[in-house]
């Protein structure tokens, strides 16, 4: 197969391509406009629910937003061990050993069957007891409860259309996964209302309506990625042919996973214990940090599809036996992600308070927010390398280093910080951002450290 077709301007098909050749700039751009546009739509779930829920009153909309939290961070673990699935995929995708990686992906349907039935026991049996930990109202941890419940019984159809989506990601085929992400999510939206308020000849369920509506929509999402992928309409073609229980590969996949999931659910863990320092400055301060998280949800969004396609890259480059493209892979995104940031934050430096506004109209917000968007601009600068570097060594298998990175900087760094600067330095609530700042500094820095030493380079799965 001629070259030029590998290129940024081939007019092969970019699920077939071979994208340990050609431009580089052209693959990770290729790769990562669609795992943006996945990734955007994935959050829009949450969003859609609690549009709808609203409308129930504040006792639906508090058991779903504690019962939500829940189960993100149950997403987070299973995201996590599939990046075991998606490291070894890519090592042998870019070596041209499908063999072995339809082996890899089979050993993963017995991981995700095993984690529903886990699932689903904890959803039907301690979805109340879970709830009570918050000191609920009784009724907030009934609505809770009927939420929770059918989200963790359902739990197989988010591991299922996970395991598909990982499959093709690492494989390279990051648009079929995306058409099936705007299809689930847009039928998730038309669904929703009909069964929460019991619209046309749906039955009223309230909150178990939206829980219903997630679990069906994300069901037919597995169900088609799977039929693309054991059809042969994306790179990897699944077969369960010969399938053989294999548990050294199972665990080696595990064994990979398991510091990914454990740094979200951490991650997840953070982001509560700094609430708690942000909380005491008043309700001013509250809404101010989580408008701001918001807005950084939005432009961070680039980087995590240019980190999620570097990573890919990387490990198929790797499998190829290619360390040094898989090296300037990396280099390059970050480089991309680095400037495009630069313009964010001059635009924002320039603009903050026209940006809260775009959210909310209080004066006394805009000022708040204002100051701590300008503040974030500092991490914006790092935030691209940060997320690049973590999922490039995330996806070669080298997870444990990010989970340390992250422990280390949130507990060494983000937290003392967070008790200083407030009042030992007067910085008062502003002195927290300024942690958080200081966090993702620290962590770029030992990122680049350990990057430049290569050791992820030569990490054996």
């Amino acid at each position: 197969m001629a070259e030029d077709e590998h290129g940024a301007g081939g007019q092969q098909e970019p699920q077939h391509r071979d994208w340990t050749k050609g431009s580089i700039v052209g693959n990770l751009w290729s790769l990562a406009w669609p795992m943006t546009v996945s990734s955007s739509i994935m959050t829009l779930g949450p969003f859609i629910d609690a549009i709808w829920i609203g409308k129930l009153g504040s006792v639906s909309m508090a058991g779903v937003t504690v019962s939500g939290t829940v189960v993100m961070l149950i997403n987070s673990l299973i995201m996590g061990l599939f990046t075991g699935l998606r490291a070894m995929v890519a090592r042998f995708v870019g070596a041209g050993d499908e063999k072995q990686a339809n082996h890899v992906s089979q050993q993963a349907f017995v991981v995700g069957v095993l984690l529903s039935l886990v699932m689903a026991a904890i959803g039907l049996f301690f979805a109340e007891s879970i709830l009570r930990l918050w000191n609920l109202e009784p009724e907030v941890v009934a609505a809770g409860a009927a939420y929770m419940r059918i989200e963790l019984i359902g739990m197989f159809t988010m591991s299922f259309g996970m395991l598909a989506q990982s499959i093709m990601h690492a494989s390279g085929d990051a648009r079929t996964p995306m058409k099936i992400s705007i299809g689930v999510r847009l039928f998730h939206i038309l669904l929703c209302p009909f069964l929460i308020f019991g619209w046309w000849v749906f039955p009223e369920l309230g909150v178990r309506g939206a829980a219903l509506s997630s679990v069906i929509s994300q069901g037919i999402g597995g169900a088609i990625g799977l039929w693309v992928l054991f059809t042969g309409r994306t790179r990897l073609r699944l077969s369960l042919r010969n399938f053989s229980f294999d548990g050294s590969t199972i665990w080696r996949m595990v064994k990979i996973g398991i510091p990914a999931s454990l740094g979200g659910i951490h991650m997840n863990v953070g982001n509560i214990v700094f609430m708690w320092f942000i909380a005491p400055f008043g309700t001013l301060a509250i809404a101010g940090h989580m408008l701001v998280s918001r807005v950084d949800m939005l432009i961070l969004m680039p980087a995590m599809g240019l980190g999620a396609a570097a990573g890919v890259l990387a490990a198929q480059n790797l499998g190829a036996m290619q360390p040094g493209r898989a090296e300037k892979t990396a280099w390059t995104a970050v480089g991309l992600f680095t400037a495009l940031m630069f313009v964010f934050s001059i635009i924002v430096l320039i603009w903050a308070g026209y940006i809260v506004l775009l959210f909310n109209a209080e004066p006394d917000l805009i000022d708040l927010a204002g100051k701590f968007l300008k503040i974030q601009t500092v991490s914006y600068m790092c935030n691209g390398l940060m997320m690049v570097m973590m999922n490039v060594m995330n996806s070669v298998g080298d997870t444990l280093i990010a989970f340390i990175i992250d422990l280390v900087t949130m507990w060494g760094i983000r937290v003392p910080l967070a008790v200083l600067l407030p009042r030992v330095a007067n910085l008062g609530v502003y002195g927290i951002r300024w942690a958080l700042v200081a966090d993702t500094v620290s962590s770029a820095i030992i990122f680049i450290i350990y990057f430049k030493s290569g050791r992820w380079k030569r990490k054996k799965i």
